[in-house]
């Protein structure tokens, strides 16, 4: 998955991520609090904050302890949650720690690792449409195609 846009909206704390498949039609939002929405913000734009942030410090903490995250999953949905884990490689061994969706997506764009949706998950999607219309005039668009 990558990416599609971003929708920052103001006047509300849920912004949205929408998901593509890279090699597919599929899409699908994300709703996702403002400091995550900003931190995948400055990661698609390469901007560094002059102190690290709570995704800078975690993937620092892991380089540090001699590992590498290696991909991102959203491996489920529950009553209209996502989740997801953090697929990490250290010392040959491979680690899964469960993860907001948000949170995530927030180190895997700001570390260039790709995002994984089980097809369970798209599938479900597929049969129930997760609305975000909640529209607002204020709401600035970033489109990443």
């Amino acid at each position: 998955m990558e990416i599609s846009r971003i929708l920052i909206r103001e006047l509300t704390d849920a912004q949205i991520i929408e998901l593509k498949e890279v090699d597919g039609d599929r899409t699908f939002p994300i709703v996702v609090g403002m400091p995550e929405a900003y931190a995948i913000e400055r990661s698609l734009k390469g901007i560094k904050p002059p102190r690290p942030q709570t995704h800078e410090l975690l993937s620092s903490v892991i380089e540090h302890l001699g590992g590498f995250l290696h991909q991102v999953a959203i491996d489920d949905l529950k009553d209209g949650t996502f989740f997801a884990k953090l697929i990490m490689l250290q010392g040959g061994d491979d680690y899964s720690v469960d993860c907001r969706p948000s949170d995530a997506i927030a180190l895997a764009i700001a570390n260039h690792v790709p995002v994984f949706v089980e097809e369970s998950v798209l599938d479900e999607i597929e049969r129930n449409p997760i609305d975000t219309e909640e529209s607002n005039p204020a709401e600035d668009h970033f489109d990443w195609d």
